[in-house]
This record gives C-alpha cells, structure tokens and sequence, in this order.
C-alpha cells in the first residue's frame, strides 16, 4: 500500500481506502461488513469513509461496532464521516451551526467515537451563509471532534470563498474535497479544482472510482441478474451517470478491458490505478459487498506501476473526454 499526504497537511491516508457508501446496512450486516474492512486493513487500508446519511445512521452504527471489535490502534486509523441530511426535521438538513454541531455528536455516538479524523460538509448549503458553515466547522475542531474539514462536490469557487473567509478570520480552512472521479467522470477534479490545488493545498478522497460498477465490466454483456439493474434496467445507472448515454459508455469499457487484459488485470483494478496516476488524488474510495472484491481492488496498487506513458495514451484515445487542464473561474 501507498501513503499519500491528504493535501497540505502532515497526514497520510492509504492510496486506497474503504467506504460505507451503498453497501453497509443494505447489503452489509456488522458480521459481513467487519470480514471486509478487515480484508481492507490486511491490504494496508487506514482510511475508512462514512457519512450520517448512509443508511439513515445504521452504516456509522455498523462502522463503529467494527471499529470497538477490531483491536486496532486509534491512531494507526483514519475516519471521516460527513454532514448534510440528518433527518426530516426543519433544522436536521444542511450546514447550519446548529446540524453541523448536532449532527456531528449524533453521528460521533452512532461511530461510538470521541472524534472523527475528517468531516466533510457533503453538499453546498445554498441556505447557509458559507462563514456561519466555516465557523461551525472550525468549533468543531476546537473541541476536539474532528481533526480536519473539507467539503464534498462543492463548486470551486465556493470553496475558495470558505478558504479566503477562514483565513481572513484566523479559522481553520478546509483541507480536503470529496468529489465523484472516475475514467469517465473527470472535469471537475482536472479542470474545475485544478487552480486550488497549489493555490490553497486542496486535498481529494475521490469516491465511485468505478462509475457506480460500470468499470468493473460486469454491464459489458448485458445486465448480469441480481443486481440493482435488473429490476430497474439501465434507468438506475443512468441516474448515477451524467453526459453520454449508458450504451455508449458502456462500449468505451468494452474497449478499455481489452488494455486491461494485456496489463493481465481486471477492469476494476485498471480504472482504480488510473485514478492514482493523478498525483492529486489522495485516495481512491473503494466500496465492496464480499471479502474477495475487496482483495481484488487492493491489487490495483500492483498496476499503477504498469500503467506507462503508452498506455495512458491509449487509454485517453478511449475515453476521449479529456477536459481543458484549467478552470476560468478563479
């Protein structure tokens, strides 16, 4: 496993990380879920993700009861959690002061935690002046519930806003951003965050890596049975997908596994160590339903090495969306 600095601070997540996202309390009991985070931590996994709005607070429940059985060092690893919808009342949704300072108690007691490594606000709150949001964020640090904040698809420019108020009031910044990143979702994290990266030491811990299992190659022969799309055909991932039409998406993977079977690796392994060819990815998080997709995606880091100049060449005259290397905002 790969330590990467999580952007301009001291601490180091592993290239590859493991999430909540989907699969705990819906596929996952505390029973499967530990077989995988254990299988991730085997592989050299620090960084577990998690939000309050994952499952309705049972995925931080299942996390944390894993956590307290593990017998693992606190310090040896990293948990984020992050907030935005908390529940249905009138003050539980967004980035008020007051659900920020809430709903991090209620998601540290669900994680059975004293603080989280990281918090992300998971949405903008279009609602919520961002210096109440920033001064929310940085009490919860001063006592000592988190360590570090960032945000979670926010546009460039709001963030900037958040770094350039923090600094003028002495407060923390945000470190860290949250964004989907992934072969075939690429613009915002290339071009849109490009000048924050120098500019204020943005950091990323990019999520569906695999274009909500797209990439992995099991759509390249038709929808496989028993999975989310057989009830609801291709509706489901073109929901998850933005741009180009899922047929169309789905013949680049057909394309792109063809270069995965000559670097002799899955197509799962193939576009998670093309994401780590970008030096701004911090980490790459993974999700899984079983022990074995876990140790499966973990060999990634085997790939990254192969993945030469030739390569990523051909893999760009694949997917053909590479954006304009800047954004014009800033």
């Amino acid at each position: 496993m790969e330590y990467r600095f999580l952007g301009d601070s001291g601490l180091k997540v592993s290239a590859l990380s493991f999430g909540a996202w989907v699969t705990f309390g819906s596929q996952l009991n505390e029973e499967k879920a530990a077989e995988c985070m254990h299988a991730a931590w085997d592989a050299g996994v620090n960084f577990f993700d998690n939000a309050e709005v994952y499952a309705n607070g049972v995925a931080e429940e299942i996390m944390g009861a894993v956590l307290a059985k593990s017998g693992w060092k606190r310090s040896d690893y990293v948990v984020s959690t992050k907030i935005f919808w908390g529940g249905e009342g009138p003050n539980d949704r967004g980035l008020s002061r007051k659900h920020v300072v809430e709903g991090t108690d209620a998601a540290l007691a669900r994680l059975g935690l004293d603080y989280v490594d990281l918090i992300f606000c998971h949405r903008a709150d279009l609602h919520t002046p961002v210096e109440e949001t920033v001064r929310a964020m940085n009490h919860v640090i001063d006592q000592g519930k988190a360590l570090y904040w960032g945000t979670s698809e926010w546009p460039g420019e709001r963030i900037l806003d958040a770094y350039h108020i923090a600094r003028r009031e002495r407060l923390i910044p945000p470190l860290m951003e949250q964004p989907q990143y992934n072969l075939l979702h690429r613009d915002r994290v290339e071009r849109e965050y490009a000048p924050l990266y120098e500019r204020i030491g943005l950091g990323t811990t990019i999520w569906s890596p695999l274009a909500s299992g797209l990439l992995t190659g099991k759509y390249n022969d038709g929808i496989p049975p028993g999975t989310r799309s057989t009830l609801e055909g291709y509706e489901w991932l073109q929901s998850r997908l933005a741009g180009e039409n899922v047929e169309e998406k789905i013949e680049k993977v057909r394309r792109l596994t063809m270069i995965a079977e000559e670097l002799d690796c899955t197509m799962a392994q193939l576009a998670l160590a093309w994401c780590l060819t970008n030096p701004h990815v911090s980490t790459a998080i993974t999700g899984a339903s079983r022990p074995e997709q876990v140790k499966e995606n973990m060999q990634a880091m085997e790939v990254v090495e192969h993945l030469t100049p030739e390569f990523l060449d051909r893999i760009e005259e694949v997917v053909a969306n590479r954006p304009e290397p800047e954004a014009d905002w800033r």
